[in-house]
């Protein structure tokens, strides 16, 4: 209703059915991270403002307990940890990653940087023609407004993603 645009409008810019769509906002979908990134496109916002948990002065999260995105492509799984506030610019997420298939990611909005700390494991991120290896406690920045992939390379990798939105 904010951008109005009708459901079937958001549906058609996201290339998800209706029904689908129709299933998110009565809060009965399980939607995938794909799915929620379509739609944060459709609607020209970040992502977290789709996912956004109420705020609190201080706040203990334990991944365990928080909903997380699922990815229709790969063994891959976004918890959001923590939204931007109105007057910053950053949503930080807690990503758990297995071998296998990469995760492809279209390009963000314009200005959209990625900032990723390995805590876990091993991955490779790809982005402008280059490939990136990153172990633990390693620390990449790169523009999230390109295509870019990333690919777990051992069990139980787990990073955290700060999508930084300009």
């Amino acid at each position: 209703m904010r951008a109005n645009l009708s459901l079937s409008e958001v549906a058609r810019r996201a290339g998800i059915g209706k029904s689908t769509m129709s299933g998110l906002e009565a809060g009965t979908g399980n939607p995938s991270v794909e799915t929620m990134w379509a739609l944060a496109a459709a609607l020209d916002i970040p992502l977290a403002r789709l996912l956004d948990p109420p705020q609190h002065e201080v706040a203990l999260l334990h991944t365990k307990d928080l909903p997380s995105l699922p990815s229709n492509t790969s063994n891959y799984a976004a918890t959001l940890l923590s939204a931007s506030p109105a007057n910053a610019r950053r949503d930080v997420y807690f990503i758990q990653a297995e071998p296998g298939q990469p995760r492809d990611s279209q390009p963000h909005p314009v200005g959209t940087v990625e900032h990723v700390i390995l805590g876990q494991g091993a991955a490779r991120i790809e982005v402008l023609g280059d490939s990136y290896e990153l172990h633990v406690g390693d620390y990449l920045t790169y523009p999230g407004d390109q295509p870019h992939k990333f690919t777990a390379l051992k069990p139980d990798t787990t990073v955290v993603f700060i999508v930084e939105s300009r």
